[in-house]
């Protein structure tokens, strides 16, 4: 710690000297999650170059500092100096405004030399303090600031606290740095890192602009501000009169201030980088027989993807919404865990033929109502009802739908209902667990779809999604992949695909599944282009995103596949199969010889799935690399208990049927020098 610290191990009393029992008397205790930054070097600095620092300093705290603070709805509770101590509303974002100011500094320290940058410590805890006033007190304070000291400069050390609260809300790899010993702290404090060469490789960050001064062009904001708003109202009135014809138009109020946020662009965040950010929350099933519960399951995931397909926005995925299913919801609390602005639920009864939608859009950060609205069809006009749900979702928040969404209506309308249905009973079988069981279910339903309406391309869909995914569970040797058997079903996917796309070309998961059988049979460069047309239909479906990382990194750019885990882990931060998102990102964080980042991930997959045999295979290769010989030899006994054919690094070569060293040079001549060194470190045989 530098000079002038004021912050820590302080006394309390008054500010004029006074005793103690009246500033207790008077303050308040309350848990909070605190952030304490200071300037590595800053006597340095400032002996080499006073003015030139302090000018630096200042203007790292005017334009992104101060603003990254406010943007996390952090409060600067004092200044001492070099050194900051900031309270948050939530653990997450602290450690979120953390993180991204930490990695704003490495481009806007970029430009200047080495020996005149301002590289900043953070630490932050989750602590009991003492308030008094607008300043606050205790060993929650003290704490924060000893991790601070912990930290490398340009890093961020976190509290165990800390650690355990953010859970996997967040996309950081902490490094578990042990029991800490720190000043003035009668017990040991167990830390958690994030070394600065994690902080530098993680993706850029928006900073937001600095507040308008107070002055006149604080009063013209004041003006445009007012007129939005009454163009915002004009614009829902006018979307509800020329739009929403078939509902019941509920009484619940919009105040035209939500209104008017609604519109605002959001500043950047890990989570949500979309101004409309969104999440679907399964619908309640309201039906008197529970085994419609697919069906309000399936109104849940035709509308996740007609909110894709609305322009710009971000939209949590299918498979994170429904852990809140069936839990009690606190709107506020689920906006902060996904980082979205919106919340979307509602309820579905069906009796017979007739089908009633309930529907809410809430705003995530105040809880208002935005819009809440009762829809009555029939089962074969299904369609039709979504398609005027979405409608008002985009002019209630004033955004456009893309042309493809217009036209959802025309071709769900010449479904056949019944085929429609087992098309919604197949993927609500497909999203259960125990896999490989309910697969042949849904894959029955998915079949007896397609018998009834020859023309449904979501029923050919669903097929080829069921066969492509078994062809991961074909065995242990690329043998069963290339047998007569698995290759006529090969044949039989690549054509329900095709027919699909035939006769409707906007469909994201039919490409992405073609992307997925063309690296299963090698043929990379051919995934790489069907993956990013999926995604360009889509930026929203997760399954795309995690599948075309795994095949950037077998095509040797680990780095590019590292984006797509990343955000794959965004779309989806509470997918039950989380762990498989956590190999991708250990294998590219190995390949890329970041041996303790690669090792996180390894830990964090193995813990979330101990029966899967390639986490503890993978981490005995990166232990290996580190130089952990022993660690590495305890996690290749573990894997060789699961799975024992793997034995060799040539039982490991056959292990993989959808590439080679001549498909994939440079993803082998990487897997070389990082994971296999790693392996022969640890006498693991070659053959």
């Amino acid at each position: 710690m530098t000079e002038g610290r004021a912050f820590v191990d302080r006394d309390i009393t008054n500010r004029r000297g006074a005793s103690r029992e009246p500033v207790i008397a008077a303050a308040t205790r309350r848990l909070a999650a605190i952030l304490a930054a200071d300037v590595a070097g800053y006597s340095r600095l400032m002996g080499v170059d006073e003015e030139g620092t302090l000018n630096r300093l200042k203007a790292h705290r005017r334009q992104l500092v101060d603003p990254k603070i406010t943007e996390h709805h952090g409060r600067i509770v004092k200044t001492t100096g070099d050194g900051m101590l900031v309270e948050c509303p939530s653990v997450v974002d602290a450690v979120r405004c953390a993180v991204e100011m930490q990695r704003a500094m490495v481009d806007r320290n970029a430009a200047t030399p080495e020996d005149k940058r301002i590289t900043f410590r953070v630490g932050v805890n989750l602590g009991d303090v003492i308030a008094d006033g607008d300043d606050i007190y205790g060993d929650g304070v003290n704490i924060a600031a000893r991790l601070e000291a912990l930290a490398e400069p340009g890093g961020i050390c976190i509290s165990r606290t800390v650690r355990d609260h953010i859970g996997d809300r967040l996309p950081y790899s902490f490094e578990d740095i042990g029991e800490q010993s720190v000043k003035n702290i009668a017990q040991p404090v167990h830390a958690y890192a994030l070394r600065a060469a994690a902080v530098a490789s993680l993706p850029e960050v928006t900073i937001p602009l600095p507040p308008i001064g107070k002055n006149r062009r604080s009063s013209s904001f004041r003006l445009a501000v007012l007129a939005a708003c009454i163009i915002v109202v004009i614009a829902i009135g006018a979307a509800a009169w020329w739009s929403w014809p078939r509902g019941t138009l509920s009484t619940v109020s919009v105040p035209a201030t939500v209104a008017a946020g609604a519109q605002k662009p959001s500043t950047s965040e890990v989570k949500s980088p979309s101004r409309l950010s969104i999440v679907v929350l399964p619908f309640t099933n309201l039906s008197n027989d529970p085994d419609q519960e697919y069906f309000a399951d399936g109104i849940t995931d035709d509308l996740t993807t007609d909110m894709s397909r609305i322009s710009g926005s971000f939209v949590i995925a299918r498979t994170t919404a429904f852990t809140y299913k069936g839990k009690p919801i606190d709107v506020k609390q689920i906006g902060r865990e996904l980082g979205v602005h919106y919340v979307l639920e509602g309820s579905v009864r069906r009796t017979g033929d007739q089908v009633r939608i309930n529907a809410q859009l809430i705003d995530a950060e105040t809880g208002a109502h935005l819009w809440a609205d009762q829809f009555d069809n029939s089962f074969a006009n299904l369609a039709q009802a979504q398609n005027e749900i979405t409608g008002r979702l985009a002019w209630t928040l004033n955004i456009a739908l893309l042309s493809d969404a217009g036209r959802r209506i025309e071709r769900e309308d010449a479904i056949n209902p019944d085929a429609r249905d087992l098309v919604m009973r197949g993927w609500a079988l497909y999203y259960r667990p125990q896999y490989t069981k309910v697969s042949e279910e849904a894959l029955q339903a998915f079949e007896r779809a397609l018998e009834i309406d020859p023309r449904s391309s979501q029923a050919r869909i669903g097929i080829a999604r069921v066969l492509a995914v078994r062809f991961t569970f074909l065995g242990s040797s690329s043998t069963s992949f290339h047998q007569d058997a698995a290759q006529q079903e090969v044949a039989r996917v690549d054509r329900l695909l095709s027919e699909a796309i035939e006769s409707d070309p906007n469909q994201p998961m039919a490409y992405a599944i073609m992307g997925f059988l063309r690296r299963m049979q090698g043929r990379l460069t051919e995934a790489r282009t069907l993956f990013e047309r999926a995604i360009a239909i889509d930026p929203n479906l997760e399954w795309a995103h995690l599948q075309f990382g795994w095949t950037l990194l077998f095509l040797g750019e680990p780095q590019e596949a590292i984006a797509q885990g990343e955000q794959s882990l965004r779309l989806s931060p509470r997918d039950p199969n989380i762990f498989w998102r956590y190999e991708l990102l250990g294998w590219c964080q190995m390949l890329s010889n970041h041996v303790d980042e690669a090792i996180d991930f390894f830990i964090k997959g193995r813990t979330g799935n101990p029966r899967v045999w390639n986490f503890p295979f993978a981490l005995a290769g990166a232990l290996g690399l580190k130089g952990d010989l022993d660690g590495g030899k305890a996690a290749l006994a573990d894997s060789l208990k699961i799975k024992p054919e793997v034995n060799s690094m040539a039982q490991w070569y056959v292990y993989v049927p959808w590439t080679s060293k001549t498909q994939s040079p440079r993803f082998w001549a990487l897997e070389d020098k990082t994971f296999g060194e790693g392996m022969r470190r640890i006498g693991f045989p070659e053959d």
